[in-house]
């Protein structure tokens, strides 16, 4: 499958042990990275000496200096080390300090430890399936990491699954475990939860133990089991917020922390509201006036679930311009930011971007 085609390669190196000593995860698609991951600690980092070996650093709090001397450092409790670096935006700055940070990472890629490994997440920019369709401004991140990295540390890409991989792989995924997937749920499984891996690889679980000792999961297993609802409850946030009714946004955002999941889910939520926003934006800025416009300017991996088609016209025919959308955008990426700092309350956080989104119009003095 062509969508797992560079995580497939990476995991070659790693069983082979050809590694490159920096390598660059290029892409924000969490389920590949996961996949990157898991191939790592397998083969580097056995369970029993993880806690000795692997480190998950961000440079938005640690010194990228800092990072590079503990990989030249031997380590006295594990015979190879593992570092998870996120944060990559940083060290894109001005003039002399982002020339400092590219040099050290050069000076140690020609000179590195042989025995640690390490990788940086660059998940500051998305890539589509269909890389004709990237964003300018995630064209110009992706190739700047290339030219500047890209010589001497090893490039994964990580872009979007396409709709029929994601399809092929819920179905292998379910035929290893001994249970056939029929293809219309399959179908069905990916084209409710809009494409993302994460959300598929998890809802799959839970209907393989639905299963049981059932051989096959059918259509109506798959409509039976899978959270819609959830996802409806996703779009009744998205409507509150775009009719600026704040006691019926929070009571919505309310109900869904009451699930299972609970403010553990707070960043997936957020990457929800992200999605469904920008997904209005191409709406009005493309003039999508039906569900047939709609699915022809959302391509694959970032289209809607059939059911809220409606639902994202109708909402964005509330905003009045790309403005008044785009201006929704850097409150969401704020608190994300915020929720992966690790905040003492993730549902204050969560209410107060709620908040902000929905404010103004008549509906926020209901």
């Amino acid at each position: 499958m062509r969508s797992f085609a560079s995580v497939e390669r990476f995991a070659a190196e790693v069983v082979s042990g050809k590694l490159r000593p920096v390598y660059v995860f290029a892409g924000d698609e969490a389920f590949l990275r996961q996949q990157c991951r898991e191939a790592i600690l397998q083969h580097l980092a056995p369970p029993e000496i993880r806690d000795f070996c692997l480190h998950d650093l961000d440079l938005d709090k640690t010194d990228l200096t800092e990072v590079l001397d503990r990989a030249r450092t031997p380590s006295l409790m594990a015979p190879f080390q593992v570092f998870f670096v996120s944060g990559v935006k940083t060290l894109y700055g001005r003039g002399s300090s982002q020339e400092k940070a590219l040099s050290a990472i050069r000076a140690y890629a020609e000179h590195p430890n042989p025995a640690a490994l390490v990788v940086l997440i660059a998940d500051h920019l998305s890539i589509p399936a269909d890389a004709r369709r990237m964003d300018m401004t995630d064209r110009e991140r992706y190739e700047r990491i290339r030219e500047t990295l890209g010589a001497y540390c090893g490039m994964v890409e990580l872009a979007h699954v396409e709709e029929e991989d994601a399809i092929r792989w819920a179905v292998d995924a379910a035929a290893a475990r001994g249970v056939q997937l029929e293809p219309d749920a399959a179908h069905e499984l990916v084209d409710a939860l809009g494409g993302d891996m994460l959300a598929v690889a998890n809802e799959l679980e839970k209907l393989l133990l639905y299963a049981g000792d059932q051989p096959r999961l059918t259509l109506l297993d798959v409509e039976r089991m899978v959270s819609a609802a959830k996802q409806r409850s996703h779009y009744e946030l998205t409507d509150a917020i775009s009719a600026h009714d704040r006691v019926r946004a929070l009571e919505v955002l309310q109900a869904l922390l009451a699930t299972g999941e609970g403010e553990e889910a707070a960043i997936g939520l957020v990457f929800m509201l992200a999605k469904t926003f920008r997904q209005m934006l191409v709406v009005m800025e493309k003039k999508a006036r039906d569900s047939r416009a709609l699915w022809q300017v959302l391509w694959p991996g970032f289209r809607v679930p059939p059911f809220a088609a409606d639902d994202l016209i109708r909402q964005t025919r509330r905003y009045r311009s790309p403005q008044e959308l785009t201006r929704l955008l850097p409150p969401i990426a704020r608190a994300d930011l915020e929720l992966r700092s690790n905040p003492p309350s993730k549902r204050t956080v969560l209410e107060k971007l709620v908040l902000e989104l929905a404010g103004g119009g008549s509906g926020a003095s209901r």
